[in-house]
């Protein structure tokens, strides 16, 4: 059933079933094999926040309410907000060409600020954090953000980018005088009333949760280390709790003086060219877009080493959902809790995008989707490959690994293939050029891709 307006705290009950919501976290958490999570349902008017498990299998310490999860992308909704609160005290305008106070993207001169935050500036995604852990922000930057890199013109499409943010905090740093990580504690945190964490930091007295990844060989779960190189901290830094995320959630929709509720809409109002595909169905200036019954809900997912974290915010009820859990499974975890939550509670809220054959659009023949797409692509350093291996359908690599089968659709969207079971999970699509009429770029789980040059 959709969920109905509460009435005044003092003349109701409580609408929703704490005790069941409980009983079920706790069943799929151990059938996840997810060693700990939090949930957090949000009406504006009642809250209800849960947890279960443990924060770290090797000590066995258990996760509490106040346990802080590394969030890894989610992360990038506070950077964002950050530089939305910037451009509302006049200090920068969103429509500025980057470079105009950023000297290393002078190779991009037409990248604004917007286009930063909803990644349709066409940015590459940036190296991974063991490269980026031995060079600055600086010099990061002005090896990634050239001209010969460039995906497309900006405000044209969408590519997720790891730099966009790494940009976006050192606009921060440069407009404050401050380190990100001080701007985002004084700005946001603290006003929000969270105890600042951050990768490879720890607060007095707050309980920090360990990522997990599943032992193949045991079926147990194992801690593991977070690795993210300092300067990629604006994109993926930030550890918090699903009470913590729930907050920004409350922001995002206006419910919080820390953001001012027209900056609120700003981050959320679609942004033209932020086509995210298998990511969300839109995007924001720093805020994923995500369509549920007509509605547009606000939020971002973030997946840190070891950890899957959720956050989906309605502008029109006011509700919020925020759910953190700290293993990898923990995201089909989050996909099969939000299925339920309708009956739980008569709350809808959008977890995953749907497969494109959810939508029953025309397959191309095999035949007819390699002679169109096959080839090499690049973004950054990064390659994908799209290709058939003798004679069998259209598969996809990246960087080398295990070829995934994929299924291409007449509007050139395409799902991958579990390779095991068959089920279609989204992919994303390939672009055809205007002028040319062949395909000139690939978008793999929002990440766009240039085809490469022939050797």
């Amino acid at each position: 059933m959709p969920y109905a307006s509460p009435a005044p705290a003092r003349e109701r009950a409580p609408l929703l079933p704490r005790g069941e919501l409980q009983q079920r976290l706790d069943a799929l958490a151990r059938a996840h094999r997810v060693p700990g999570a939090q949930l957090v349902l949000d009406t504006g008017a009642e809250t209800v926040a849960l947890h279960t498990g443990v924060a770290d299998t090797g000590t066995g310490e258990p996760f509490t309410e106040d346990t802080a999860v590394p969030v890894g992308s989610l992360t990038k909704p506070y950077t964002a907000a950050l530089v939305m609160l910037l451009a509302d005290d006049g200090d920068l305008d969103l429509d500025d060409p980057v470079a105009e106070h950023l000297p290393e993207l002078r190779q991009l001169p037409e990248v604004t600020i917007r286009h930063l935050l909803g990644h349709t500036g066409g940015l590459p995604t940036g190296p991974d954090s063991d490269a980026a852990a031995r060079t600055t922000a600086t010099r990061y930057l002005s090896a990634v953000c050239t001209a010969s890199d460039a995906l497309f013109r900006p405000g044209t499409d969408f590519s997720y980018s790891n730099a966009g943010y790494v940009a976006a905090g050192r606009l921060v740093e440069t407009v404050t005088g401050m380190p990100w990580h001080e701007a985002v504690r004084a700005l946001l945190l603290e006003p929000f009333g969270a105890v600042p964490v951050f990768v490879d930091t720890t607060a007095p007295g707050r309980p920090v949760a360990t990522g997990h990844a599943l032992n193949a060989a045991t079926g147990l779960a194992r801690a593991v280390r977070q690795n993210l190189a300092p300067l990629e901290a604006p994109a993926g830094a930030l550890l918090a709790s699903a009470a913590d995320l729930a907050a920004l959630g409350a922001a995002l929709v206006g419910r919080a003086k820390a953001l001012p509720p027209d900056v609120a809409e700003l981050m959320r109002r679609p942004q033209p060219g932020a086509r995210p595909g298998a990511l969300a169905d839109g995007w924001g200036a720093g805020a994923a877009l995500y369509r549920q019954d007509g509605r547009l809900w606000c939020g971002h997912d973030g997946n840190a080493m070891g950890t899957s974290c959720h956050l989906r915010a309605d502008p029109d009820s006011g509700v919020v959902v925020a759910f953190t859990g700290n293993a990898g499974a923990a995201t089909a975890l989050w996909r099969e809790l939000a299925s339920e939550l309708p009956e739980l509670s008569g709350i809808r809220v959008p977890a995953a995008i749907d497969p494109v054959s959810a939508a029953g659009p025309v397959p191309l023949a095999e035949a007819e989707a390699l002679a169109q797409c096959a080839g090499d692509y690049r973004n950054g350093s990064i390659r994908y490959r799209v290709e058939s291996a003798g004679g069998g359908p259209a598969t996809l690599s990246v960087d080398g690994d295990l070829p995934l089968p994929l299924r291409c659709y007449s509007d050139l969207s395409y799902d991958l293939l579990d390779p095991d079971t068959g089920r279609p999970e989204p992919g994303g699509r390939f672009h055809r050029d205007a002028a040319t009429g062949r395909i000139d770029r690939v978008q793999v789980s929002g990440r766009t891709a240039r085809r490469a040059a022939a050797d």
